[in-house]
């Protein structure tokens, strides 16, 4: 083999992503909401105190591959983290503020984290847990907000008072791990992706093609998606390295704080999930909201209804376009950008698929006999998906998985794939509920409402919900003799799974007997078509 004279071994590490921040992009600005306003700091200022973060992670004897935490919402010094954590060598575990406080230990636990950044408003998820979280030595509060003290914590901004001497970066090879997420995937159990530089700098790069987002210094981006929801889908990021400001706009995401972010900041692409659009949409019909800086709209983490997509266009003039990923895709792999040339009804109607799969990426769609199927738009199967950033496999897991057989990620979507690449997913294998795009784990609502005495059986399947994308449904059928309500099962469940998780009251069904398929499981196919509009 006659092999090319370039300079392959040149590595792809996020370090490269602060250093063009600080050289390219020191100008470019950083909004990050506060109770009282907004505070306003250029790259350049940011890069330097990611330097200063990295030699307090120093000082505390971070290492690489040590796991540093954040349990924040979209902020500055939660940006500023993202940056710090990997250019040292450590690997950022963004911790999911939505869970609750014993998922919460089970995850750290098994992450291993040794130092936690938390916002003060989300200190008290930590501070029932501290003593039972034997791997982590310091946390440190970012000070900006409201919140309880936690004992022995330090605040953010002396431990970069601390950190006075320059940082020693170390050198990377950009296979080693930089970010750790978890997800519940297809069980219950959480599962850690493990990304490595090269994986988020490719996936980085690919933000910036013009098909996908275009992000690129002409671009102010509001990531309304979490920052702990699959590295607020890689924006963050894809900003510093490509230059595009961002308007981060904290934990104020209800309707009217948005649309006044939105207002005085004039950002041009937005990203978050339906659940936000709704609320977003009604605000702005009801106080003629000025969305007009927005060129675009992006919907992701659960199916977007055609619906919302005209009201934003039709009444708003908001183009809105549809995403799909996985916490194991890093997580963009579709994006529904329309074909050259098409428009009015087909260019909606290719809107309102899941998307074309992003440049790098290889997908199949294979049938239950392992066959792969035609792309003709009429044939469903499972979506197979392989590229440099989909995992190849869950951190620190017991065996062999087989999501991972053969070199493909097997989505557990069941997908219909047009000729010319888009996909639409029809229906998931297995049985978790996505709503406001989040998991929620089916089984292990049912395992909770068969814990309750008066509960002989419960079985727990997906509602279509216009508003959330979907929400959890239960059938459950009493003990003889025994008398309960929704209310009883949802004080039940409270201080069990979080709050997001509870069936609403209507949506608590109670039955003489559940439908069961010939091997005795629970038909939940029967019980879903129960559930759908005669």
């Amino acid at each position: 083999m006659l092999r090319g004279l370039m300079q392959d071994d040149h590595p792809l590490t996020l370090q490269h992503v602060l250093e063009r921040q600080r050289r390219f992009h020191a100008e470019a600005t950083c909004v990050s909401a506060t109770a009282e306003g907004a505070t306003r700091t250029s790259y350049g200022e940011i890069a330097a105190r990611v330097d200063r973060a990295v030699s307090g992670l120093q000082r505390l004897g971070i290492a690489p591959g040590d796991r540093v935490a954040t349990l924040a919402w979209n902020t500055r010094e939660h940006f500023e983290v993202y940056l710090a954590a990997p250019c040292a060598g450590a690997v950022l575990h963004t911790l999911n503020a939505r869970l609750s406080p014993e998922q919460i230990e089970q995850i750290v636990t098994h992450a291993q984290d040794r130092v936690i950044f938390v916002d003060r408003s989300l200190a008290g998820l930590l501070a029932s847990l501290r003593d039972r979280l034997p791997s982590v030595e310091r946390i440190v509060v970012f000070d900006a907000d409201e919140g309880p003290e936690l004992a022995g914590a330090i605040g953010y901004e002396a431990f970069l008072a601390e950190a006075d001497a320059p940082p020693r970066y170390p050198a990377l090879e950009d296979r080693a791990a930089a970010g750790l997420c978890y997800t519940s995937g297809t069980t219950g159990e959480p599962k850690g992706v493990l990304y490595s530089h090269r994986s988020l700098m490719l996936h980085s790069l690919m933000l910036g093609t013009a098909d996908v987002l275009g992000v690129g210094t002409r671009e102010r981006i509001l990531p309304v998606v979490p920052m702990f929801h699959a590295n607020a889908w890689g924006i963050p990021y894809a900003a510093a390295l490509l230059g595009a400001e961002l308007v981060l706009p904290n934990r104020f995401l209800s309707p009217e704080p948005l649309a006044r972010l939105i207002e005085e900041e004039r950002p041009t692409i937005a990203a978050g999930v339906a659940t936000v659009w709704h609320g977003l949409l009604r605000h702005a019909d009801e106080h003629g909201t000025d969305l007009s800086s927005l060129r675009l709209l992006l919907c992701g983490g659960a199916p977007m209804p055609r619906s919302l997509m005209e009201a934003f266009e039709d009444r708003h003039g908001v183009r809105m376009v549809q995403a799909w990923g996985m916490t194991e895709t890093a997580p963009f792999a579709a994006v529904a950008t329309p074909p050259a040339g098409v428009d009015g009804e087909r260019d909606r109607r290719y809107r309102s698929r899941t998307g074309r799969l992003v440049p790098l990426l290889d997908m199949r769609v294979v049938g239950d006999d392992g066959a792969e199927l035609p792309w003709d738009d009429e044939h469903a199967g499972e979506l197979h998906v392989r590229g440099p950033w989909i995992a190849s496999q869950y951190y620190a897991a017991d065996g062999p998985d087989e999501r991972f057989a053969d070199g493909w990620l097997r989505t557990g979507d069941v997908v219909r794939i047009t000729p010319d690449g888009f996909v639409t997913i029809t229906d998931r294998a297995k049985d978790l509920i996505k709503s406001g795009g989040e998991w929620i784990s089916s089984v292990e609502l049912e395992n909770h409402l068969m814990a309750h005495p008066a509960v002989a059986e419960a079985a727990v399947v997906a509602r279509a919900d216009e508003r959330w994308g979907e929400r959890p449904a239960a059938f459950v059928v009493r003990a003889p003799g025994a008398s309960c309500d929704a209310a009883a099962l949802r004080e039940h469940l409270t201080p069990l799974v979080p709050s997001w998780w509870l069936p609403d009251p209507q949506d608590v069904v109670f039955v003489e007997g559940l439908p069961k398929t010939s091997v005795g499981k629970f038909d939940k196919k029967a019980m879903r078509a129960l559930l759908a509009p005669a």
